[in-house]
Parts: C-alpha cells; sequence; structure tokens
C-alpha cells in the first residue's frame, strides 16, 4: 500500500480505533450508552475511538486543525490543513448489534479534501484515497460502476428518523426516485454509502442534513473512483451545506434531476 506520510498516519488512526471499536462491539449489551437525541446515541466506545484517532494525529501532526464529532473543534498553528473524523459512523447500528460502521479520517488543505480513508473493522475493508492517486479499498483500486439505466441501479440514503423535520421531502424523493431505480438502500452509515458508491456496489448516493464528518472521507473516495459529486443545490457547497448527490458518470444527470426535483 502506497501512500504519502499523512495517509499512512490515517489508516494507523483508523486501524488502532478498529480495535477498540471490535472489542466493544463484542460486549455491545453492556456498554454504557447515553442520550444524545432522539434517535441518536453516543457511547463510551464511540468517544474512546474519537481519543484514539485524535491523540494518533495529533501527535504526529500538532499544528493540523482538527473537527471531530464528539469533541470540540481546534484551530490549527497550521490554518491551511485540519483533521475532520467521524469516530464512529454508523453509531445505532453499532449499538443494536449490526456489524455495518465505520471510522472516517479526512485530511483537508485549503478548504479541499486531499486524503481520505473509511475503515470499516467487522469486514477488514479499508477504502482509501488521495487527491489524484485513484481510490483503493485495501490493495485493491476501485471504480464506481458504469451501469447506464436507471431501472438497473441501485441507489442508497439516509432516512430522517426521530422526529426530524425533514421526513416529508424525503418522501418526496422516494417517491420520484423508487419507481424510476432497482431499488434504494438504508444501511444506516454515510462513510460507508459513499464507499459503496466508489466501489461500485451502489450507482449512487443522496442525503441532506449530514454533517462534515459524515462525508469529507466519502466525497474524495467517490471523486477519485471516478465518481461525479455536487450539492443538491447546484449552487451549494457540499461541507458547507451538508448535503450531496453523487453517482457514476452514466446515470448522474438524471438521478441528480430526480433528486432535485427539476
Amino acid at each position: 500500500m502506497q501512500g504519502s506520510a499523512n495517509l499512512n498516519i490515517m489508516i494507523k488512526a483508523a486501524r488502532a480505533a478498529g480495535r477498540s471499536l471490535v472489542k466493544d462491539f463484542r460486549e455491545v449489551e453492556a456498554l454504557t450508552v447515553t442520550a444524545k437525541g432522539a434517535g441518536d446515541f453516543v457511547s463510551r466506545a464511540d468517544i474512546r475511538a474519537e481519543e484514539i484517532v485524535r491523540d494518533t494525529l495529533m501527535e504526529a501532526r500538532p499544528n493540523y486543525g482538527w473537527v471531530g464529532e464528539e469533541s470540540k473543534p481546534v484551530e490549527g498553528k497550521d490554518p491551511t490543513r485540519r483533521w475532520i473524523v467521524d469516530p464512529l459512523d454508523g453509531t445505532t447500528n453499532f449499538l443494536h448489534g449490526l456489524p455495518h460502521w465505520a471510522v472516517s479520517i479526512a485530511l483537508e488543505h485549503k478548504g479541499e479534501i486531499v486524503s481520505a480513508v473509511v475503515f470499516d473493522p467487522a469486514k477488514s475493508e479499508l477504502f482509501w484515497a488521495e487527491k489524484g492517486a485513484g481510490a483503493w479499498m485495501n490493495e485493491t483500486r476501485i471504480r464506481v460502476s458504469q451501469r447506464g439505466k436507471l431501472i438497473e441501479s441501485i441507489f442508497a440514503t439516509g432516512l430522517p428518523f426521530g422526529g426530524r423535520a425533514d421526513l416529508p421531502a424525503t418522501l418526496q424523493d422516494l417517491a420520484r426516485i423508487l419507481p424510476t431505480c432497482a431499488g434504494v438502500r438504508r444501511y444506516g452509515a454515510a462513510a460507508l454509502d459513499l464507499a459503496y458508491v466508489a466501489a461500485g456496489r451502489y450507482d449512487g448516493f443522496w442525503e441532506r442534513r449530514l454533517n462534515s464528518w459524515d462525508m469529507a472521507a466519502g466525497l474524495l473516495l467517490v471523486k477519485e473512483a471516478g465518481g461525479l459529486v455536487e450539492p443538491i443545490n447546484p449552487e451549494g457547497d457540499c461541507i458547507a451545506d451538508g448535503e450531496v448527490v453523487c453517482a457514476n458518470e452514466p446515470v448522474f444527470d438524471r438521478f441528480a434531476a430526480l433528486v432535485r426535483n427539476t
């Protein structure tokens, strides 16, 4: 696996956090869980994983900034670089014993994601990418699918939970998209949804109201795997606005038009 020094540090951090999470996953019923909001939970495992990632990254690059789900942002001495981290994407899956969750780490340089790691310890799948160097899963180069017909395509999204106000809009999305395709999946981990688009398992993905750490690494994976990535609002910004539509090139325009209702 050939990558930059920064990428190697990111992989080291993701694997270390993954080892800790796997131990807790085996004892998931014994975890101390506190409610962070309706349908959204945080556990000791989540917080510990972030500590492991943060300690590893900040020890190696103490001048970089930091944005993580479970801690306060840090403005680095180097204002051009920051880590964007979700230590456990798919927390609800994790707490229900579902083996579909990941550690997501991205490096942003001057407002652009340049390195990405999404690690799924339960399946031993490490997705990684660097700007201009392609996207990979473990030792294998990955590419988006080449399906050109919507009716043969599978898409992924998130569904609102716990009384979120965007349920009506999401139901309208589904009413437009479901009749045109081979299926829509809701697996509960946006970082893995994006990684699966990059690997050609899904043909596209869309979601609103995401956080930067949910998608920062995944966006680069899709781009480097040959996919098209845009904000749902064409005038917007994916990370700033928390929304994205992405797909392989053959279906992107038609899929994006359905998502945007244009």
